[in-house]
């Protein structure tokens, strides 16, 4: 029987937990392409400073392709911005070339150097952001869920400070990193308050600076794990955790964070993942968007479903953002590969 639901309805219901076993493929992360840029016209770099074609970029995939949501913003440098570094935009380079926002210049030592806006809401691109949410719910929000993203408070941390001098007072102060990722922890939950008003469906928490390969399990679980469970203990809307690079020795922690969901990328084993966390939370995971997705065949990424879809995932979803690149016939074949498969 074929369900009536929308994939918006699905997505959302997924997210709350409830599965209707029908397998979904979505991200919660950027997922713009460069057949998306050919078909609006609109240049990468300029869509990261203005909110109408920042959320025209943001419809094309689910239009193009049926991809089953719409996310915005691409980069990883608002919260960052928002706090006052300066960001380099690239909008003077090739306009044939791929290049994300970057911080260029980092400002904190300490807790006591950050300045969280008093109305965060008009600091930075934020206000950029919540107009294209909101155009984005107007224009396709009726058919699939619209989502965005928040850097984690370590992320956020290793974004605005010297990361190497993060690394070492983990050691050898911990006390002092509490105090930074407790401020950043209120930045990220003001942040999903005014994101989720602006018209978001459900936001993922990218804590990808904590991944194992930076911080070890035992750090991750002291000092980053609290904060992210204050962030998703009163969200007002789904939240999902994502954490790139190799997490299965954190799998335990990131369940205890009573994220929504919990999304990992390619290096996680999801076997041993569902081994772990057992068969309640709900698994996103976790193609290779960039080895398969853009640089491998049609077979290849009809491959990495089938291997998503043995190993346990509630959802096939991209181990980080895709790559703009990927080629048309690979992103056709991701949908039809997840359609043969429900």
């Amino acid at each position: 029987m074929t369900s009536t639901k929308t994939s918006r309805e699905k997505v959302l219901n997924l997210l709350n937990g409830k599965r209707d076993g029908e397998l979904l493929c979505f991200s919660g992360m950027g997922n713009v392409t460069t057949e998306g840029m050919k078909e609006t016209g609109i240049r990468f770099a300029e869509s990261h400073t203005d909110a109408a074609k920042m959320a025209a970029l943001a419809a094309t995939t689910y239009k193009l392709f049926g991809f089953e949501c719409a996310v915005a913003p691409f980069d990883v440098a608002i919260e960052a911005e928002a706090v006052g570094c300066p960001i380099n935009f690239y909008t003077h380079v090739d306009p044939q070339e791929i290049l994300y926002p970057t911080v260029k210049g980092k400002i904190v030592k300490s807790a006591a150097d950050i300045r969280i806006p008093d109305n965060l809401a008009s600091a930075g691109r934020v206000p950029v952001v919540t107009e294209a949410l909101k155009l984005l719910k107007r224009d396709i929000g009726d058919a699939v869920a619209i989502g965005t993203y928040i850097m984690g408070p370590f992320t956020i941390a290793g974004q605005t400070m010297e990361l190497n001098d993060l690394l070492k007072i983990c050691l050898k102060k911990p006390e002092h990193v509490d105090e930074i990722l407790h401020v950043y922890a209120g930045l990220v939950i003001k942040l999903v308050d005014i994101y989720s008003a602006a018209g978001a469906d459900y936001i993922t928490i990218r804590e990808m600076g904590a991944c194992s390969d930076v911080v070890r399990p035992s750090l991750f679980k002291k000092l980053v794990e609290p904060h992210l469970r204050r962030i998703f203990e009163s969200a007002p809307v789904p939240l999902v955790l994502h954490i790139c690079g190799k997490s299965n020795g954190i799998m335990d922690s990131m369940n205890q964070c009573r994220a929504g969901a919990i999304s990992v990328d390619q290096k996680n084993d999801l076997h041993e993942t569902r081994a772990t966390i057992g068969p309640a939370p709900i698994l996103l995971g976790n193609f290779d968007p960039y080895n398969v997705l853009v640089k491998g065949t049609p077979d290849d990424v009809s491959r990495a479903v089938e291997e998503c879809v043995k190993s346990g995932v509630d959802a096939v979803w991209p181990g980080c953002d895709i790559w703009p690149t990927v080629p048309k016939e690979n992103m056709e074949t991701l949908m039809q590969a997840v359609k043969k498969s429900r």
